[in-house]
């Protein structure tokens, strides 16, 4: 399953875990993630070798998914505390979902991408 139809899923579990609550989701842009991708553009858009710009698109992705642990992290102890048994469950499983694709971002940057941008000029 690729990482978009993953992200369905977990609009998917957000939803019910508002569910659970009586509450319905509601699409909200986040200030802290716009800043993320904003930030990983500039720096991006600002490097001109190629295999730099890779290291630096997986770079960015990964503060993405940083972000998003830290948030269904947050999340799940929340559900825990408030003793919501399945939103926590829902949201563990989320959170791994985002934890691999973590260690995938890994997986490529060092076996991949950062020893090609590695001994350039450029820097990020």
């Amino acid at each position: 399953m690729n990482h978009l139809e993953q992200t369905k899923g977990h609009v998917a579990r957000l939803e019910r875990v508002f569910q659970g609550f009586g509450q319905s989701a509601k699409a909200k842009t986040c200030d802290g993630m716009k800043g993320i991708l904003n930030e990983s553009e500039d720096t991006i858009d600002a490097v001109d070798d190629p295999a730099v710009r890779n290291a630096g698109i997986i770079a960015a992705a990964q503060r993405v998914e940083h972000y998003e642990i830290a948030a269904y992290g947050t999340g799940r102890k929340w559900a825990e505390q408030l003793n919501d048994t399945q939103g926590a469950r829902l949201l563990e499983e989320t959170l791994q979902e985002e934890k691999e694709a973590d260690q995938k971002l890994t997986g490529i940057a060092v076996n991949g991408a950062n020893p090609r941008a590695q001994g350039t000029a450029a820097t990020l």
